[in-house]
């Protein structure tokens, strides 16, 4: 999972039912991470990435704000600079240790359409989802922004992968929720090959599944590592990561998904060069894509939207 990363921690805060699906997932970052970001749907809900873009002056992030919630969520990250401020993490704007600006990137997903109208998450989910961090396994599913995500066909969530490069380690998180298929719905099967017996064989299309028109969309998570990157090279990280999503979903990147991938490098091992660079894209696109099928395969059924474990049981 992401948390493999060392120093990495992720928190989750959610409400489910009395008219709610939906939530915010923080990923908070150990001190001198380096950031990067790229993004490809058409719709994208994002703060804080022109900040990120190599030409720019801050090159570091404190943390990560995913949300559910389409722009209304991007409020959550005021609750995740709330939490962050009051322990004196930021970047350094003042003569007191007090004084910091919190560099906390967001994005947000749209699943207004799960909820009643309203009921979306604001700064006191960031914040809950911060109080809520660990450097554990990640809970999976229907959990913090994967709340109210739908892929497809199916119930949507939050998946995390992650693997070893030589003496590096990438992990990603992904809040699924796309507009295309992350199964071939004739099979059941996913789209991607993961580890062998990751994901279950293609058990074949089951009569009670009918395919439905899709709401607006957008797939959004982290992709980390602890090699040390400058902000181009994350960006490029981040851009890998994207490859990974177009092999999960399809179709994936369209005009209705706002699909935004951030990057983070915590900078703990250097990196000898192009060859080894090359190796942590490569598996960039690897873990991400094993992330959102993560997403998918954990989710759980929220109303009438049915989840891939209760469609084929």
């Amino acid at each position: 999972m992401i948390t493999q990363v060392p120093g990495v921690r992720v928190g989750h805060h959610h409400r489910i039912g009395g008219g709610w699906a939906t939530g915010t997932t923080v990923v908070l970052l150990p001190e001198g991470t380096v950031g990067g970001v790229d993004a490809r749907g058409g719709a994208p809900g994002t703060r804080e990435t022109d900040l990120l873009a190599p030409e720019n002056l801050v090159s570091r992030v404190d943390a990560v704000c995913l949300s559910g919630g389409s722009a209304y969520g991007l409020a959550a990250a005021d609750g995740v600079m709330r939490w962050l401020g009051e322990r004196g993490i930021g970047f350094p704007v003042g003569p007191e240790p007090r004084h910091v600006v919190p560099i906390v990137p967001a994005a947000v997903l749209f699943d207004l359409p799960r909820g009643e109208w309203g009921n979306r998450p604001d700064a006191d989910f960031g914040y809950a989802a911060c109080e809520a961090a660990t450097d554990g396994p990640v809970e999976m599913g229907s959990v913090g922004a994967g709340a109210g995500a739908r892929v497809g066909s199916l119930k949507g969530g939050i998946g995390s992968a992650s693997a070893r490069v030589g003496e590096f380690t990438v992990g990603a998180i992904a809040a699924v929720n796309a507009k295309g298929e992350v199964v071939d719905l004739s099979t059941g099967g996913f789209w991607v090959d993961g580890e062998p017996g990751e994901f279950p064989p293609a058990p074949g299309r089951p009569a009670q599944l009918t395919a439905r028109p899709s709401d607006l969309n957008t797939t959004i998570g982290v992709v980390a590592t602890d090699a040390a990157l400058d902000k181009a090279q994350c960006k490029r990280l981040a851009m890998a990561a994207q490859h990974g999503l177009a092999r999960a979903v399809r179709p994936s990147h369209t005009l209705f998904d706002g699909d935004t991938v951030f990057a983070a490098a915590t900078g703990a091992r250097p990196v000898s060069g192009p060859i080894e660079l090359d190796a942590l894209y490569t598996s960039a696109a690897e873990v991400f894509a094993r992330a959102v099928a993560h997403g998918a395969l954990t989710a759980t059924t929220i109303g009438d939207l049915r989840s891939y474990r209760d469609i084929w049981k």
